[in-house]
């Protein structure tokens, strides 16, 4: 054994089978823990720039643990910010049994975890409650974008409006087209009971409403020239229709 050590001595001077050679990477990650842990020194001696060169050194390793469990750009951000500002005022009290490096990672790791877990515990609330605000300052809900089968406001105001011009425009019409149209119209009859009750034939019904509806139209496009061709049509009478089932037409 005294004769194998020495030829090892001899190939290569200071190396023993007990001292195995140090990886440059270990070699490296030492020298990094001894410059942080000088800077570590300086700053709890009063040396305010000794931090700034931590954050210089681990602000970006710190954004990718965080990236890394957020994956969200402003949230990574937002924690290695915090990182920082949670170590500026634990540093005094930091002993060195792990590295700055390993010490800096678990408080990014355990922030990470604790905004997961804010972030899915709120977007779980948001999609459960349908009462949380749209945004902050804003009364509106997310109930409130949801379809709803009541009109819209303009839409109230505009057939409103339609329906008083209507109105104003049937009131100039004589008194037996006005008639007729409000038997059919807004009674919903039939041709045929309206022809019984009018004691006319059911072509002479259907002519006679024809051209009452022909007047109105006129009278319509006189008072609201602004209407379209496309807008005199039979789609004019819809809302003095009653709203409840289809109309039946019985000939």
């Amino acid at each position: 054994m005294v004769a194998i050590l020495t030829c090892l001595d001899v190939i290569n001077p200071g190396l023993t089978a007990a001292e195995p050679a140090v990886s440059p990477r270990a070699a490296t990650a030492a020298d990094e823990a001894r410059h942080d842990a000088s800077l570590v020194q300086r700053f709890n001696s009063g040396d305010a720039a000794a931090f700034d060169e931590i954050v210089a050194r681990h602000h970006r390793k710190m954004f990718g643990v965080a990236f890394g469990h957020l994956r969200n750009h402003s949230d990574a951000e937002e924690i290695a910010q915090d990182v920082f500002v949670c170590a500026h005022r634990a540093l005094g009290r930091f002993r060195g049994d792990s590295s700055l490096a390993t010490w800096l990672h678990r408080i990014a790791l355990n922030l990470s975890r604790n905004r997961y877990k804010h972030n899915f515990c709120r977007r779980r609330h948001a999609m459960l409650s349908l009462d949380c605000a749209l945004g902050e300052g804003s009364e509106a809900t997310f109930a409130d974008l949801i379809d709803s089968e009541a009109p819209s406001p303009a839409r109230v105001a505009s057939t409103s409006e339609f329906s008083e011009l209507i109105s104003a425009c049937m009131a100039r019409l004589g008194e037996s087209q006005r008639d007729i149209l409000i038997r059919r119209n807004e009674l919903n009859h039939s041709y045929a009971v309206i022809g019984r009750a009018l004691g006319l034939s059911l072509g002479t019904v259907k002519s006679r409403i024809a051209r009452a509806r022909e007047n109105l139209r006129g009278l319509v496009a006189e008072a609201y020239p602004e209407l379209s061709a496309e807008a005199n049509s039979l789609a004019w009478f819809d809302s003095l229709r009653p709203r409840g089932r289809p109309a039946v037409v019985r000939a």
